[in-house]
């Protein structure tokens, strides 16, 4: 492995001396530290830390002091794990309301619990169904945790905020999640078929293809939630006032670093390209008319003006074809690998991670090659990382090896 830090201790090397030469003989008594050395090489486990579920796909740890954590099962249910151990009697269990075909993309696809769960014990959900108009809808959903039991989620406290068709059985993305602001933020792929037959990554006026960021805590007229004034459509002018990013084809998990805030999501390439994103407000990511760098539709001399390029993609030469986005390192138990982006792929079952080795240039390591299937991963209060394999149905953490 090339080992750059080397480079670095001779020029640090290199400046320590000059500094003394220079505090001896009357020069500059504040000169410009040296850049601190690259970390060392990274080495990681995989640790299993819970097992016994069914298609697990999302994994949260409850932001109420008890150390819970929850699995969310695509089939509708979710599972508590406590000291270590999983409760028998599910957290919440919705089958009847959500449709699923196993080891597809629609089901219970995504959790976030409220930024005051602790004190409102409120949470939402991302799933798909068929029983609330007899046609394929996405529903984003409000819960409340019971005031008796708080291993038990009430299903009769469902508040739907949201309902959006969906033309197809894939690209559903799924993931919710709060944001340091307090909004929350949702994704919606395409809706399917192939090379968005639609064009509703280009289209502001659905919310298909999308980002979306709402506020839970109020309403805006004839909405269930309100809509920040910030948001880039706010007015509902020219977009979806919910909008606040497009173009994107299938973001299968996003995440915000807790140290700046930035939002990271990997984006489901078609034919060629994985992409990872890191998203803007109004930004533009490109999907119809670009895979990763690359021009789709048309494939060559494609306008990419207006458009955000991904921070980083890659191919499907070593048998990857569908990214699964992560979260970036935050923990203590690797700190060769604090402030890395930590993400992988469903086929080819390989973790990386991504550095910033420049103001916007990105380099990729390879972290773990397993032979797990990755669904998803999930992120501890201590920033630590957690992997879900969907079909042996266990969550692992990872843990310095």
């Amino acid at each position: 492995m090339h080992k750059p830090w080397k480079k670095f201790a001779l020029v640090s090397l290199a400046l320590v001396l000059a500094v003394a030469n220079l505090s001896c003989g009357g020069g500059s008594s504040d000169p410009t530290p040296p850049p601190p050395p690259p970390p060392g090489p990274v080495n990681a486990a995989l640790t299993q830390f819970a097992s016994g579920f069914v298609d697990p796909l999302g994994f949260v740890q409850m932001n109420d002091s008890t150390n819970r954590f929850l699995v969310l099962e695509q089939r509708g249910t979710i599972r508590i794990i406590q000291n270590g151990s999983v409760v028998a009697t599910p957290f919440l269990d919705i089958q009847a309301r959500v449709t699923f075909n196993a080891g597809g993309e629609t089901g219970l696809l995504g959790i976030a619990l409220h930024p005051q769960f602790a004190q409102n014990r409120k949470f939402y959900l991302n799933y798909t169904t068929n029983r609330l108009t007899g046609g394929l809808q996405s529903v984003i959903a409000e819960y409340q945790v019971s005031t008796t039991d708080p291993n038990r989620a009430d299903p009769a406290t469902e508040r739907i905020l949201l309902q959006v068709n969906q033309p197809f059985s894939n690209h559903k993305g799924g993931q919710l999640a709060f944001g340091p602001d307090g909004f929350l933020y949702i994704a919606f792929g395409d809706g399917g078929d192939q090379g968005d037959p639609l064009q509703n990554g280009q289209n502001p006026q659905t919310l298909l293809g999308k980002i979306l960021r709402i506020d839970v805590n109020t309403t805006s007229p004839g909405k269930q939630y309100g809509i920040p004034p910030t948001n880039p459509f706010a007015s509902g002018a020219s977009g979806q006032p919910e909008v606040w990013a497009f173009g994107l084809r299938n973001p299968w998990r996003f995440s915000f670093d807790t140290a700046d805030g930035r939002l990271f999501a990997g984006d489901v390439g078609q034919d060629n390209f994985e992409e990872i994103d890191i998203i803007q407000r109004a930004g533009n990511y490109g999907w119809n008319i670009m895979e990763g760098l690359h021009c789709f539709s048309p494939p060559t001399a494609c306008n990419q003006s207006g458009l955000l390029l991904p921070i980083f993609e890659y191919n499907h030469n070593d048998g990857s074809s569908a990214v699964i986005g992560g979260f970036v390192y935050r923990g203590a138990a690797i700190p060769t690998l604090q402030g890395a982006y930590v993400f992988g792929d469903l086929t080819s079952n390989n973790i990386w991670f991504l550095r910033e080795t420049s103001p916007g240039a990105w380099s990729r390591t390879t972290l773990l090659s397993i032979t797990r299937n990755i669904s998803s991963f999930g992120q501890d209060q201590a920033g630590e990382l957690y992997v879900l394999d969907y079909n042996a149905g266990v969550v692992l953490k990872l843990t310095p090896q």
